[in-house]
């Protein structure tokens, strides 16, 4: 059910665990999804993850950039390990490491923290102690 105030609603349905297909309802994006430790195609929770934060911290900080009039390139790369816990099951250990072309470090920086504010997927992530958002050059 939608919250009242929502300006986008979406319904994503995995009824098939990491064998078979998520997908997301009225004819959206359909994923085949695997086990990431097994050698068949299709992708995982982790791969998934680093989607949507990638995107959407990315299109963020083109969002900052574009109210302050500057249209610098940024990317975002995600890079997601999957930990076993000595208790038994896993976690993700998630590194995204952001570059934004022509500004110096501190600016770019600046703007980095700015937008892991402001971007959704980066809230819910956040405080987790294994997700670490880093400026490179």
């Amino acid at each position: 059910m939608a919250h009242p105030k929502s300006l986008f609603h979406a319904e994503v349905v995995n009824d098939q665990a990491l064998q078979g297909e998520a997908f997301v309802k009225n004819d959206g994006l359909r994923v085949v999804i695997s086990d990431p430790l097994s050698p068949d195609p299709g992708t995982n929770p982790e791969e998934l993850l680093g989607l949507s934060l990638s995107t959407c911290l990315n299109a963020t900080i083109q969002a900052l950039l574009k109210g302050r009039g500057l249209k610098n390139k940024s990317q975002v790369e995600v890079h997601i390990d999957l930990v076993p816990e000595e208790k038994g099951g896993f976690f993700f250990e998630v590194l995204a490491l952001v570059k934004i072309e022509g500004l110096p470090f501190e600016k770019a920086d600046r703007i980095v923290q700015a937008a892991e504010k402001r971007c959704p997927v980066a809230k819910l992530l956040e405080g987790s102690k294994t997700v670490t958002v880093k400026t490179v050059e």
